[in-house]
C-alpha cells in the first residue's frame, strides 16, 4: 500500500466519504484507435469528470473529510513505474487543493495476484489492500479517525461496492450513463451480479451522490 498525504484536516471530523479515484473523479485515458482504455498515468491525464469539483465542495462542506482509493497495478503488471503512479496521485492532490478541496490523502494498492511482462516481483501475489479487500479503506478511516461506520466508499464498480461492505462502510455506486464505446465498464449491471453486492445509493453524477448522502446522513443524525 501506497500513502500519499494530502491537506491535513484543522479539526476531527466525525464523518468521512472515501473516493475511488479513476471513473469516479477523473476520466480515463483512452486510445480510439488501438482500442485501449486504461487508468491515468501521467499529470496531464489528471481530467475531473463533470460535476466532480461541485460534489466534492459539496461534501467539504458538509463536514465529511475526503480521502481517496485506488488500485493501481501498473507497476506489478510491467505497464510503468511506481513514480508514475506517485506523481499522478500528487497531480491529482495538487489540483484539487488549488480548487480549495482539502482531501486528506490517497492510497493506493500498487499490487496484482497474477501481475505481467517485466512487473515488480514484490508487488505480484496476493495482498489485504487490493478492493474489493478493504485493506485501503481501513488504513484511510485510521488516517482520519473516523469509525468504518461513519465513512461512505463511492465508486464506479461492484469492486468499490464490495470493498465498502467489507470494511463495514457504507456504498454508493457511480452509475455512468456515458462511457465510452471502448469503455469495459461500458453498459448496464446485470442484475444477477448487481444483487450480490447491492450499493446503498446509486446515481448517475458524484454531485447526486453527495446531495443525497448528505441528506441520509442528515436524516438518520438528525
Amino acid at each position: 500500500m501506497k500513502l500519499q498525504l494530502g491537506v491535513a484536516l484543522p479539526n476531527a471530523l466525525e464523518r468521512a466519504v472515501i473516493l475511488d479515484r479513476d471513473g469516479t473523479l477523473i476520466d480515463f485515458v483512452r486510445d480510439s484507435e488501438l482500442g485501449v482504455v486504461t487508468p491515468a498515468f501521467h499529470p496531464a491525464h489528471v481530467r475531473f469528470l463533470p460535476n466532480v469539483l461541485h460534489g466534492l465542495e459539496l461534501l467539504a462542506k458538509a463536514g465529511y473529510a475526503l480521502m481517496i482509493a485506488t488500485n493501481q497495478p501498473g507497476a506489478a503488471k510491467g505497464e510503468l513505474s511506481e513514480e508514475s503512479i506517485v506523481t499522478t496521485n500528487q497531480a491529482l492532490l495538487d489540483r484539487l487543493a488549488e480548487h480549495s478541496i482539502p482531501v486528506l490523502g490517497i492510497a493506493s494498492c500498487l499490487h496484482h495476484p497474477e501481475g505481467g511482462d517485466g512487473g515488480r516481483a514484490d508487488l505480484i501475489g496476493p495482498c489485504t489492500c487490493r478492493k474489493p479487500k478493504p485493506g485501503l479503506l481501513l488504513e484511510l478511516a485510521k488516517l482520519a479517525q473516523v469509525e468504518p461506520a461513519s465513512c461512505w466508499m463511492v465508486g464506479d464498480t461492484l469492486t468499490d461496492v464490495r470493498a465498502a461492505h467489507a470494511a463495514g462502510m457504507q456504498s454508493a455506486l457511480l452509475s455512468l450513463e456515458e462511457r465510452c464505446e471502448i469503455c469495459p465498464h461500458r453498459g448496464p449491471i446485470p442484475s444477477e451480479r448487481l444483487a450480490s453486492a447491492e450499493p446503498r445509493l446509486k446515481e448517475p453524477r458524484l454531485l447526486d451522490l453527495a446531495t443525497a448522502i448528505v441528506r441520509l446522513d442528515a436524516q438518520h443524525h438528525g
